[in-house]
């Protein structure tokens, strides 16, 4: 008899046309279905490259895609519209807006525009109904301010990608009935503060992400990340929760389903 297949698992944010993947996409797809990878968001950061991300979750199955412009390229980069985002999300594999945030560590001169673009991707994401993908660094407090009061004008659903900030930020995050998504930064041998508000949190609020090209998890920290890996952020998950693998699996990609809904 043949090896039953791994655990299907999804990896949530993850950058399939930057070039360190783009040169072997076709591999990086299939190493990531074997290692029971079957879904995929890719991540536009920039709204004129969408036609290009878009043509990677038409071309490939299981891969969808999601729009919008990075809170570190926004001041460089024409301001998106509403009715632009929402135009986008028309189309049957856009299953998120973003990812927007606010990143003060490269780019604090540009906090005015950083949080007037985030406002337009919240609004975008309200009329829409899809899910709103947050970077944040550098800008708990900020960020916290304005996802609350954005919330308490319009509910919208909203994940925290690539998790790495402090434990304020994640409270509130979750008590806004956000996810909390975790990348290979949640796998690194000194991150144990980072893995303690992970533990904290509900399990049905955590995703798995690899941010791909970026942030390999052990054992491939420091080389090019890719969906594959998924899988060890997801070993790393598993016993913080006291879960099987398979069993961490299946409830990540639950909640994925319970937050993408057009991928589910």
């Amino acid at each position: 008899m043949p090896p039953a297949p791994p655990p299907a698992i999804v990896d949530s944010h993850c950058h399939l046309d930057f070039p360190q993947l783009a040169e072997d996409l076709d591999a990086v797809i299939a190493r990531a279905r074997a290692a029971g990878v079957t879904r995929m968001v890719t991540i536009c950061t920039k709204l004129r490259l969408a036609p290009q991300v878009r043509a990677l979750a038409e071309v490939h199955e299981g891969v969808f895609f999601a729009a919008g412009t990075h809170p570190m390229s926004v001041a460089e980069e024409p301001m998106a519209s509403v009715a632009e985002l929402v135009a986008l999300a028309a189309h049957p594999r856009m299953v998120g807006i973003g990812e927007s945030g606010l990143d003060y560590h490269y780019t604090a001169e540009s906090k005015p525009v950083q949080q007037e673009s985030l406002r337009i991707h919240i609004e975008a994401a309200r009329q829409t109904g899809l899910p709103l993908i947050i970077h944040a660094r550098d800008a708990d407090d900020d960020m916290a301010r304005i996802l609350t009061e954005e919330h308490r004008a319009g509910a919208y659903d909203c994940v925290m990608h690539c998790f790495s900030s402090g434990a304020g930020l994640a409270e509130a995050a979750l008590d806004l009935g956000f996810y909390l998504s975790m990348s290979g930064i949640a796998a690194f041998p000194k991150s144990d503060a980072l893995r303690a508000i992970f533990a904290r949190a509900p399990l049905e609020r955590i995703l798995v992400e690899t941010d791909a090209p970026y942030l390999a998890p052990p054992p491939y920290r420091g080389k090019r990340n890719e969906p594959a890996y998924t899988v060890h952020t997801a070993q790393v998950g598993a016993e913080l929760f006291g879960l099987d693998y398979a069993d961490f699996a299946a409830a990540t990609s639950a909640n994925f389903d319970r937050l993408f809904r057009k991928a589910a």
